[in-house]
C-alpha cells in the first residue's frame, strides 16, 4: 500500500534529497553541541555526510526495501550515543590553541575512538537514507533527475534555515525529520519493517524529549546551545555547548583584571563614544557607562546571548538610552559604519563554533588580521585607543598579537598579563603619543619573547590567528587519513555487495567533486570576509550556490552547449580574475556595488564550474554512478580543505585550476568516464519510460 502521488519518482526524488540535506545539517549542528571534542572538527561531520550518500548510491543499484527503517535504527544509536558522550578535546601542541576546552579530560582515552565511531555512524546513518536516490536518479534523464535533487536540497537548506532563525530547538528538528521520514514510508510499499522504523523513531523523539527536559534553562541560538545557572555567589553564568562561556557581572562586583586595566592605565580619564565588540551579555558595555560613556555601541553576533544580558544583568546595560544595541559581526559593522571612537574594544570575542563545516574559520577569525586592525584603526578618534583582552593561554599567543598591533599602528602597545597567561594589550593614538614611555597610571609588562618560530600574523588570506605557524596537527593528518582509508575500503566493499563492478567508477566526476568542493569553500570564505561571518551570511551564500546550480541544469538542459571547451576557458579565465583580484580588494563602499562585484568574483567560477558539471552529467548514462563519483570526490576536497592552513585561501585557486584541467583530461583526452564499455559488460541502460512503478516500490 502506498500513497500515489508519494510514490511518484520526481516527489520521492525532492523528498529524499530535502531529507538528506536536512538530517544533514541537524547532525552537523546538533553532534558539535553535545559533544565537545567534535565541535573542532565538525567539517568532518561534512566528509562522512558526503560519503555516506556515496556509498548509499552504490548500494542502492540493487534496490532495499528497509532502507528506511535501517535509517531510524542507525539514527537512534547515533542519538543515544551522543546524548551520553560529554567529553573534553585532548590538546597536546603548543602550536595550537582550542578556547574553552581544558587539556585534561575526564576520558582521555576515549578521545582517540569517539571522532572515528561518530563519523562511522554518520557516515551508516547516511548511506541508509541515501539507497533510494540511485535508482530514482535512474528512473529520468539525468539532467531533470539532477535538478530535482538540487531543489529538494534548497528546500532542506531553507527549512533548517527557517528553524533555526526561529530559535527552535532539536527536539523540532528531529520532529521534522519523523514527519519526512513518514512521508518517504508513504511512498513506498509498506511492509512489517516500516513497523521498526517507526518505533525506532518515536525512540528518538523519546530520547531527545527526555534531554530537552533535562534541560530547563537551554536555548538555541543559530550558533550554539545556550544554558544558564546561578553560581554560588548568585551570579548568572553562561555556558556554550558545555563550555563555560561568560558571567553577568556587576559592575562593583569582583571579576577578571582585564576588564579594568585601560582605565588603570589611563586613569580619571574617560570615553564619551565606546565601541564594544562582542558585547555578549553586557558586563564591558556596563563598565563603560559606569566610567562615563555619553555612546556606547554593542556589536553581538548571537542574538540570544544579547537577549539574555537585556532580560537577566544586573545592572540592565542594554536598557540604558546610551546604548545601541547591535546585532552583528564585528568586522562587518566597522566596515559599514562611518562612526570614529574614543575607545574600542575587543571584549574576548573568542567563539567556539566554525563559520561553516567547509573550513577551518571561526567566527571571530577575521576580526583577528592585520587588515581587521587597520580597519580599527580608521575608526579611531585622533586620541583614541583600542583595547582587547583575553585568555590567550600561550605567551606566543600574546607575542604574535603584539607584534600584529605595532605593524598595524607603527608603535609598540602597551601590555599587562596576569595569571593563566591572561593579558590586556591597548594600541592606537592615545599609546602613540606617550612616545615608548609608560602610561601614567599602571605599569606595563614586556612582550614575552618565545623565540623560534617567530609566530605569523594573522591576514584575510591566511586568517588563524590560533596557529603559531602554518601547519597542519597530526591528529588532523591522522584522522583525515584513516577516514580516506577506510572510505577507500568502504567503496570497494559496496561496489561488491552491489554487484557493482568499479570500473564504472568516474575518475572525471570524481575529480570534480573534489575541485568544487574546494572552490565552494573559498567563495563561502570570501563571503565571510566580505559581508560577516553570521550564519544568515552563510546560509544565503550556500543557498545562492545551490541556485546556481539550477540555473546551470536549465542553461545545459535548454540551450546545450556542444563544445566544452567554451566552458572550461570561461572557467578557467574566472578563477584567474579570482584569483588576481582577492575578496580584500572589493572592500569599498557603496555598499551595493561591493556586493554586486564580490558576488559576481565568488559565484562566477562557480557559475561556470555547474556548466561544466551539468553538461557532462546530461550525457552520462549512469546518473547514479556518476553522482556517487562526484560525492566522493567532494569528500576527498573536505579533507584537502586543510591545505589552507598551510598556504591560505588564495591558493586553493591554484589547486582548484589544476584540478578542473585534469577533468578536462578526463572527458576529452584519457575517456575513463563511468559510460565506457557498460554495454560490453552486460549493462543496459533501462528505458526513459515505464519503470516508474517498479522503481517507486523497490529503491526504498
Amino acid at each position: 500500500m502506498s500513497v500515489p502521488w508519494l510514490a511518484r519518482n520526481d516527489v520521492r526524488l525532492f523528498l529524499t534529497s530535502g531529507a538528506i540535506l536536512f538530517v544533514e545539517l541537524l547532525l552537523i549542528r546538533w553532534i558539535p553541541a553535545n559533544v565537545r571534542y567534535i565541535g573542532f572538527f565538525s567539517n568532518f561531520l561534512l566528509i562522512a555526510s558526503f560519503l555516506g550518500i556515496g556509498l548509499g548510491i552504490l548500494l542502492g543499484r540493487r534496490g532495499r526495501n528497509v532502507s528506511l527503517s535501517v535509517f531510524a535504527v542507525l539514527l537512534l544509536l547515533v542519538v543515544g550515543l551522543i546524548i551520553r558522550v560529554q567529553l573534553d578535546v585532548q590538546v597536546r601542541t603548543a602550536d595550537e590553541v582550542f578556547f574553552g576546552l581544558t587539556d585534561a579530560s575526564r576520558a582521555a582515552e576515549t578521545n582517540y575512538f569517539v571522532l572515528p565511531l561518530v563519523v562511522l555512524l554518520v557516515t551508516a546513518v547516511m548511506a541508509a537514507l541515501a539507497l533510494p536516490l540511485g535508482p530514482l536518479l535512474r528512473s529520468m534523464k539525468p539532467l531533470k533527475a539532477y535538478g530535482i535533487d538540487i531543489a529538494g536540497s534548497m528546500a532542506g537548506i531553507a527549512g533548517f534555515t527557517l528553524l533555526s532563525a526561529a530559535g527552535t530547538g532539536p527536539l523540532i528538528w528531529f520532529i521534522v525529520v519523523a514527519v519526512l521520514l513518514v512521508l518517504l514510508m508513504l511512498g513506498t510499499r509498506l511492509t512489517g519493517w516500516a513497523l521498526v522504523g517507526l518505533v525506532a523513531m518515536g525512540c528518538v523523539l523519546f530520547a531527545v524529549q527526555v534531554q530537552v527536559a533535562g534541560r530547563p534553562n537551554e536555548v538555541w541560538s543559530p550558533y550554539y546551545r545556550i544554558t544558564t545557572y546561578p553560581d554560588v555567589a548568585g551570579r548568572t553564568q553562561i555556558n556554550v555547548n558545555g563550555i563555560p562561556h561568560q558571567a553577568l557581572h556587576e559592575v562593583d562586583a569582583p571579576k577578571e583584571e582585564f576588564y579594568d586595566q585601560i582605565y588603570g592605565w589611563f586613569p580619571g580619564r574617560s570615553y564619551e563614544r565606546v565601541l564594544v565588540v562582542g558585547a555578549g551579555s553586557g558586563s564591558d558595555v556596563a563598565l563603560a557607562l559606569a566610567r562615563g560613556a555619553d555612546q556606547v555601541d554593542a556589536v553581538e553576533i548571537d542574538p540570544r546571548i544579547q537577549q539574555i544580558g537585556i532580560e537577566s544583568h544586573p545592572n540592565r546595560p542594554y536598557d540604558d538610552p546610551r546604548v545601541t544595541r547591535i546585532v552583528n559581526d564585528g568586522r562587518a559593522y566597522l566596515r559599514t559604519t562611518d562612526q570614529q571612537y574614543d575607545l574600542i574594544v575587543f571584549a574576548l570575542p573568542d567563539s567556539l563554533t566554525l563559520v561553516s563545516t567547509t573550513a577551518n574559520v571561526r567566527l571571530e577569525s577575521f576580526l583577528f588580521t592585520e587588515e581587521a586592525f587597520a580597519s580599527v584603526r580608521d575608526h579611531l578618534t585622533d586620541d583614541g585607543v583600542f583595547v582587547l583582552y583575553n585568555y590567550y593561554r600561550e605567551d606566543w599567543l600574546i607575542t604574535k598579537l603584539a607584534d600584529m598591533l605595532e605593524s598595524t599602528f607603527g608603535s609598540a602597545p602597551l601590555l599587562q598579563t596576569y595569571d593563566a597567561q591572561k593579558a590586556t594589550l591597548a594600541a592606537g593614538p592615545l599609546v602613540t603619543s606617550l612616545g615608548g614611555g609608560p602610561p601614567p597610571g599602571d605599569s606595563v609588562d614586556p612582550v614575552p619573547d618565545v623565540g623560534e618560530p617567530v609566530p605569523r600574523a594573522a591576514s584575510d588570506d591566511w586568517p588563524f590567528l590560533y596557529l603559531r605557524t602554518p601547519f597542519v596537527s597530526d591528529y588532523y593528518l591522522v584522522a583525515l587519513g584513516l577516514i580516506l582509508l577506510g572510505a577507500l575500503a568502504a567503496v570497494a566493499v559496496a561496489a561488491r555487495a552491489s554487484g557493482t563492478s568499479l570500473r564504472r567508477f568516474s575518475p572525471h566526476f570524481f575529480v570534480l567533486g573534489v575541485a568544487f568542493l574546494l572552490l565552494e569553500t573559498r567563495s563561502l570564505v570570501s563571503f565571510s570576509l566580505l559581508f560577516g561571518t553570521t550564519w544568515l551570511v552563510n546560509a544565503l551564500a550556500f543557498f545562492a550556490i545551490l541556485a546556481s546550480v539550477l540555473l546551470a541544469v536549465l542553461i545545459n538542459a535548454k540551450w546545450p552547449i556542444r563544445r566544452p571547451q567554451f566552458l572550461y576557458a570561461a572557467l578557467f579565465v574566472t578563477i584567474g580574475i579570482s584569483f588576481l583580484l582577492p575578496p580584500e580588494s572589493l572592500l569599498f563602499d557603496p555598499p551595493a556595488l561591493r556586493y554586486a562585484l564580490a558576488a559576481g568574483l565568488a559565484f562566477a567560477p562557480v557559475f561556470f564550474a555547474n556548466l561544466v558539471f551539468t553538461r557532462s552529467f546530461r550525457d552520462t548514462r549512469t546518473a547514479d554512478m556518476a553522482f556517487a563519483s562526484n560525492l566522493l570526490g567532494a569528500m576527498v576536497g573536505g579533507a584537502l580543505e586543510y591545505l589552507a592552513l598551510l598556504t591560505g585561501y588564495q591558493a586553493l585557486l591554484l589547486v582548484v585550476a589544476g584540478l578542473y584541467a585534469l577533468a578536462y583530461l578526463f572527458a576529452a583526452r584519457w575517456r575513463r568516464l563511468a559510460d565506457v564499455d557498460l554495454v560490453a559488460e552486460g549493462y543496459v541502460p533501462e528505458p526513459e519510460v515505464g519503470r516508474e512503478h517498479a522503481l517507486s516500490t523497490t529503491s526504498s
